[in-house]
This record gives C-alpha cells, structure tokens and sequence, in this order.
C-alpha cells in the first residue's frame, strides 16, 4: 500500500511500528482499518468491506466499527488470535491545526487484555515467557488484571517434558518463545501443538539488560529478596514479559512484586494425566462441566474461583499446609451460619484484583469505581462474620483483610450511586465533590432553563403558536418558523437556513446564552474528567493494599467454598500421615455421584498390597473405581475433604494414569502408539511414592503382544513399589498375585441371571475370568445370530488356546511362567529389555524397530 494522503501515511507509520498487529485507527466516531488490516477485519467481524480514496486515482479497502462498542469487535479479533494495535487520535479535533496527531496507545493481544469482556471470569489471563540458559529453563507468567507475577526455573533432565507440565496446568494465554531460539522455538511449537497455546514470537533481551529492566521496575538495588539471582534464565523470562506487556501500552504500577515457586514444591500432573481426570476442562467439550473443579466450585467471587482453580491444579506436598487448609475447611464447614454469613457479605465484594489492576492501568471506569467502593463498604461486615472462626489458617486471613475505610470514605463521597459506564458523558460525580464543578453546573443548567423557556417566551411574542426551538451540531441552538408564518417573525431574527417546510433562525440572545450554555458544559465535562482521572489514581496509589486484601478474600472464599461442597455432598477430612498408605472406606466419584445413585467402594494399599490388578467386565465400574481414586488422592492433598466414609493417606508425589484410548492423527500416531509413549513416561517417572492408575494397557495390539506388555509393565511397577491400579481384561494377569510380592486381585463382581448379567458396581477381593462381552453386545442390541455365532467361536477358542494353563504350569521365573509354551521372538526381546533406562524417544524408537522386525511374523 503506498499512501498518499497525510492520514494514510500517518496508518502506514502505525502500521510500520507494529508488524504483525490489526492497525484501528480514530477517525471521528469511528475506529477504520485499511487495506489488508480491513480485508482481515471485515471477514472476521463480518462487518461491510468498504473503500477510501487515498490520492488521485488510488482507492484502498477500509472497515469500520463505531468508537463507543469497539471494545466488543476488539474482543471478537483477539479471540480470533489476531493482535490490534489502537492508534487513537492524541489531541482534540476541533482544536487541531491541520491534521489530528495520532499515535498506537495500546496493542491488544491474547496475554496483554484488561476489558472484562475480553477475559475469563474464573481463570487467570497469564502472559507467559519461557528462556533456556545453559541447560536451565526459565519459565516466567505475569496476569496484567491482576498484577499476579510468578517465576520458576527448572533444571536437569527432560527440561522441554517439564515445562509442558507447568503450562498445562498454567494454560497462558499467550506463550513468547525467543525467536531464532532453537531449544525455545521447539517448546512453543510443542505447546501450540500440543496444549493449543497461543505462541507468539519474542525477543529475548541479554542477561544484564535483563537484570537492569526487573532493577528499574522494581527499583531496587538487587534481585536476591525476589529469589532469582543467579537464575539467568527466570531472569530473562520475566524481563520479556515485562518488556513485551510495556511494549502494548500496559502500565505495571500495580505489579509490585516477583514470586518465585519451584515446580518441585507441587504434585507433578503430566498433561495427560489432567485430562483424563478432567479437573477443569472435560473431554467432552473443553468446558468446565462435568469437571472436579465444577463440583467443588461454590465460590461467590471470580478471584476465590481462580485461586480454586489454581488449588485444583498445583496439589500441595507439604503435609503441615495441607493439614492447614484441612483445619480451616474443617472450621468452615462446622460453622454453617458463620460460613453463611461469610458467603452473604463476600456476595457484595467485586473482583478487587481486576478493578485495582483496571485502576493501576489507567483503563478503570466510573462503574469499576463504583464496584470498588461498595466492595470496599462491605468489608466490616466481613470481618464481623471472619471474627467468630478466626483461629489459625483463618485468623491469619482475617490479619491480612486490610482497613480501607479512608478510600472507601472518599469513593463514597466523590461518586454518584450508580456510576455511568463511561467519563464522557459526565454524571460520575457527587453535587458538592468540588465547588468549581457545582458553579458550572448550575451556569449550564441555568442556561439550559433559560432556553427550555425560549419557545413559550418567543410564541407568546411573535403569536406563532408553531415555533420551535432546536439544536443541530452545525449551528447550535435555532428557532424554526414554519414558512406560512415567515411574514411574521421579528427583525431581531436571523435566518440560517431553509428547509422543506421551515425557516431557521437564531439572534445574539440566543447566541449568547447558547455560548454560555455550552462553554459551562464543556468545561464541566472536561474538569469532572479530571477530577475522576485523580480518583482513579488515588485508588492506583493504594493498589498493594487492595491487592493484599483481595488475595486474603480470594483464599477466604475457596475455604470456605470447599467447606460448602463438603457438606452438601458429604465429604470427610482425610488423615494425612507419614506413612505410605492409602486406606479409603466408601469411597465416591465426585463427579460421576452427582448425576444419582453411586455405589461406593473401599481400597487399601500399604506395604504389602502395592499393585492392584482389577479385572471385570466392559460397562462394569473399572475406570470410575480408577480415576475416583485419582480423584481423592488429588482433593486431599489441594486441601479438599474427599468423598468417602474414611481416608487415611500418606503424600503422592505424582499421579499418573492412563485411561482410554486417543489416536493422534495430526501426528501420524496410532492409538497404540500413543498409549506407549504415555506409559513410556509412567515407567521411567514414576516412583515408590508415586500413585499409578492404567486403564486395558495393551489392548491396541495383538492379543498376545498387549499381554505381554501389561504384564511386563504390571512387574516393573510392583518392582518399583509404585501405588499401582491396573485395570485389564487379560484375566491372566491374575497370576502375578502368586508370582510377585505386592501384587493383589480385585474385581467387580456381577450377578448372572440365566444369559443375563446385572452389573452391581462393587469392588471386591479376587480376580475375574469371564469378560462377559457377548452378554455386553447383547445388551447394545446385536443381532441374536451374531451372538450366536460369537458364543460357538468362543467355545472352539476355549478349546484351542488356555494361555491360563500354560502360565501356572510351572513355579519358575514369573517371566517362563507366561511365555514357557513357545516363546515368540518378540516377548524374548520384551524380557530383555530393561524399560527404566529408556528415554520415550528411545521407546518409540525401539516399537519402530520391533515393527519392522517383527511385523511379518
């Protein structure tokens, strides 16, 4: 596009400045791109494509949207993972000379949105930054509309494995992944691949230009009270991130402070794992429905459900914090009028953390004021209900909800009740807020009044009965005469213009009362603008207090919001203890109980009873038994009481699973091929105080083939000593509780009713050695002559293959045991390979070549 006029070389400069970004720019009432930006706009609005005249005989595409609902195409456009640069016209136009100075204020992106209706309202908007300095990986995430910062550097091995496992918990939603970074550009090409983030391309600044952007803004003399001297790569990471959020116009007044975690200090949850557990996202659709945090979301405020989330998310290995968080809820939940009470007042609390954010950021309306003030008003009777249970966890609550009555005094006093959503339109501020604003107030209104009476005073005058006063944009106010009247009017009149039916007119009075009129309103408009910008930027100068406060109410209201679920569902508080063990009475899936009837089932895994081999039929419970075990293993340690009559456990330092099957197409693998890869994982990862649950590993193969592999894995874990659950079809598995110490049989019994069977959901001691699968055909409405047929092939492979038999036919080796009768090639090479020393690359490397070896066979 090459411009001509001086307002298109003015888009081409702000077009030039930021590449890669959708250019709006202020024209009048509208906000217009051009060119390809318009092209772009147009399609993704679905707004009118359009033209302007750029010179002589040069014509571009322009879009459009109106200037006072652009916030809501704005919203559309990032959601679309197009980036906006707002180029907004820096004086007023009607005292320009020339051309109106404009300039990019803002760049809007997926990370860097403040508008309410441009962010989730139960989870963090994270902007993350990730850096690898010599072998260490920097992992930085900052939430612009919180001020939320946090930093975490990992090292050793797999550091491209383990930072996917914090952004799967983070989910940001933007990723800058240095450009011409290798080792970078490979984990933001991963995590758009396979976490579907937003991955933009960033510079990654020098360590001591790195050093001297977090010295500046948090000015101060060294890193070492944020913890991340000595840590180039965390260094780095949150210099892009502040460099990248300033880049887009944001002002960081209210990110006061750097937090730095270690990834080492939470349970570990592989993506896969947080899927197939579905604790905020289910598989279904993506949605929080139908997920664990679904359930025990009962909070009041969208800060108390993102810290929720959060706790969902990061379980805790620290067994003093847990007991805590335990010891609070427990409080909570025995005081349900207080917890009441709690809930009704934190009820009229906004989100403190997003308006003080909005606040610091200069982008805060009158409205958010007026949420701030009156969340600010409700404290004391918040502190009135916290008063009766404050003791331990939350008296240390109650000491950080911080006494704001000066600002919400002066919120108070300076706002109207019900504050306009925007300052340009006036209305914001009190009568007697300031002397000034009340004397021009009343010039305007004064003069207002004198030209309401106009019309009454000029036809009582004149004898028109039809005069009319009216007000235009080109002129001003006028007086119209209809045109049979025209002999009529006065000679003090002076026409203006003509229309169809009439005749305008205006006179010095008029004129003069008009200018009085209108010079007062402006300058109201323009002064109580002013004054509110102030207001805002003493609620900006308070905004560590505030945010102090609202995180305390944040922590309050998931307390007690999990004290809630636990007495509406009937949860108890686990016992957490040293010892490893996992002993649960009655236990329940948290999720699938609340669409009716459960039946609820025990476990007890200890020293001597460390791997579960669950059989039972298909449609039988196994799967709900495996991930409600997951389940509350996770809710104990996030600090939640568990769904069961009794729990006693000691700290899982990871859960892994591997329930049901998915084909990664896009990555030309096969569900087989997936299901090693992500057991590849569980063997080399998991450890003695790992939790493992395994959901018919094996069965994307050959029959014998899957055997093979279930039982290899099912001995390397008891080997391990792995709290293992490994629900299977392979009945033959069953033999391991006589081969291998640890190991045990349950199964979910069924009653048989003639040919039918009747499902009772219960768990109990010993292995099964029917799969019930025709009767399960039968039950889906396969045809009878299928079944039949079915039934008499079953019969003859009854008679021709007993791999039972074969495998308690000696008292050997557990491996002679199961392969004694003709060992194929294939199960010799699984004997000998020793699965702890392979990396996942290493195993698909070795399935790779075992298929080509093996595969004619």
């Amino acid at each position: 596009m090459q411009p001509r006029t001086p307002m298109m070389r003015q888009y081409c400069e702000a077009k030039a400045a930021h590449p890669g970004a959708l250019v709006a720019m202020r024209v009048g009432d509208f906000y217009e791109f051009y060119g390809d930006d318009a092209e772009v706009a147009a399609s993704c609005l679905q707004i009118t494509l359009t033209g302007r005249e750029d010179g002589p005989g040069n014509r571009i595409a322009m879009a459009g949207v109106p200037y006072h609902s652009v916030e809501k195409y704005l919203a559309r456009l990032v959601g679309a993972g197009h980036k906006v640069a707002l180029c907004d016209q820096l004086e007023d136009p009607r005292k320009a000379k020339g051309l109106v100075r404009r300039g990019v204020t803002r760049v809007l992106s997926a990370g860097t949105v403040l508008e309410e209706s441009m962010l989730p309202d139960r989870a963090n908007n994270f902007l993350a930054a990730v850096c690898v300095v010599d072998g260490r990986a920097g992992l930085a995430t900052l939430d612009p509309s919180t001020g939320e910062f946090l930093v975490t550097e990992v090292e050793g091995d797999r550091l491209g494995e383990r930072l996917l496992q914090e952004l799967a918990r983070l989910r940001p939603a933007e990723l800058l992944a240095p450009a011409g970074a290798e080792e970078e550009e490979r984990i933001g090409e991963l995590a758009s691949a396979g976490l579907g983030l937003t991955v933009t391309p960033g510079e990654k600044p020098d360590g001591n230009r790195a050093e001297r952007t977090l010295l500046k803004h948090f000015d101060v003399g060294n890193l070492a009270g944020f913890g991340i001297e000595g840590k180039p790569s965390a260094v780095v990471a949150a210099s892009m991130v502040l460099d990248y959020a300033r880049a887009s116009g944001l002002s960081l007044g209210h990110v006061e402070t750097l937090s730095t975690y270690s990834v080492d200090g939470f349970m570990q949850l592989d993506p896969t794992t947080r899927r197939s557990l579905e604790l905020s996202q289910n598989l279904s659709d993506g949605s929080r429905r139908h997920t664990l945090l679904s359930v025990l979301d009962h909070t009041v405020t969208g800060m108390g459900s993102r810290l929720l989330r959060r706790w969902v998310e990061q379980p805790l290995l620290d067994p003093e914090a847990i007991r805590e968080r335990h010891e609070s809820v427990g409080r909570l939940a025995d005081h349900s009028l207080t917890r009441g009470d709690l809930r009704d007042a934190m009820k009229k609390v906004s989100d403190i953390e997003r308006l003080v954010a909005r606040a610091a950021t200069g982008v805060a309306s009158p409205r958010d004021l007026g949420a701030l003030r009156n969340s600010l008003l409700a404290l004391p009777e918040l502190d009135e209900a916290l008063r009766k249970v404050a003791l331990a966890g939350l008296y240390s609550i109650r000491e950080r909800v911080g006494d704001h009555r000066d600002l919400a005094h002066q919120l108070r006093l300076a706002l109207v009740e019900d504050p306009p959503p925007t300052v340009r339109d006036g209305g914001i501020l009190r009568p007697g807020c300031d002397l000034e604003l009340d004397k021009l107030r009343e010039l305007s209104r004064d003069g207002k009044g004198y030209i309401a009476s106009l019309e009454a005073t000029e036809r009582a005058a004149t004898g028109i009965e039809k005069l009319k006063v009216g007000y235009n944009s080109v002129f001003g106010y006028y007086l119209e005469v209809p045109k049979a009247h025209a002999d009529r009017v006065p000679e003090n009149y002076i026409r203006k213009q003509t229309t169809a039916n009439a005749e305008r007119y205006i006179t010095a009075e008029l004129k003069d009362h008009e200018s009085a009129v209108l010079g007062a309103e402006e300058k109201a408009l323009a002064l109580e603008a002013d004054l509110f910008h102030r207001l805002r930027q003493t609620v900006a100068n308070h905004a560590a207090a505030l945010l102090g406060t609202a995180r305390a109410i944040a922590e309050l209201d998931a307390l007690a919001s999990l004290a809630e679920a636990a007495v509406v569902r009937a949860y108890v508080r686990p016992e957490i203890v040293d010892e490893d063990v996992l002993e649960v009475e009655g236990a329940r899936h948290p999720v699938v109980e609340t669409n009716g009837l459960f039946v609820p089932n025990d476990l007890v895994v200890g020293a001597s009873r460390r791997a579960m081999v669950l059989t039972g039929p298909n449609m039988s419970g196994k799967s709900t038994y495996l991930r409600q075990t997951a389940l509350t293993v996770l809710m104990a340690q996030m600090g939640s009481f568990v769904p069961a009559r009794s729990c006693r456990m000691g700290l899982c330092d990871r859960i892994f699973t591997r329930v049901g099957a998915k084909d990664e197409l896009a990555l030309g693998q096969s569900t087989f091929m997936v299901e090693m890869v992500e057991s590849a994982n569980i063997l080399n990862n998991a450890t003695e105080r790992s939790l493992v649950v395994l959901d018919e590993v094996g069965r994307g193969t050959a029959t014998f083939d899957g055997l093979a592999i279930a039982w290899a894995m099912v001995e390397h874990l008891a080997g391990i000593g792995a709290k293992t659950l490994f629900a299977t079809h392979y009945h033959q598995l069953n033999a391991l509780a006589d081969q291998i110490e640890g190991v045990f049989n349950c199964r979910v019994d069924v009653e048989e009713i003639g040919d039918r069977v009747v499902w009772t959901h219960k768990v109990v001691p010993g292995g099964a050695d029917k799969s019930y699968g025709i009767q399960v055909a039968r039950m889906a409405g396969v045809p009878p002559s299928v079944l039949s047929r079915a039934r008499e092939v079953l019969d003859q492979l009854d008679e021709s293959e007993r791999p039972v038999e074969a495998m308690r036919a000696s008292t050997k080796s557990v491996q002679l045991t199961l392969f004694e009768a003709g060992q194929p090639e294939i199960v010799k090479a699984l004997v000998e390979l020793d699965v702890t020393k392979l990396t996942p690359v290493e195993a698909l490397l070795k399935l790779d070549e075992w298929k080509r070896r093996f595969g004619k066979a």
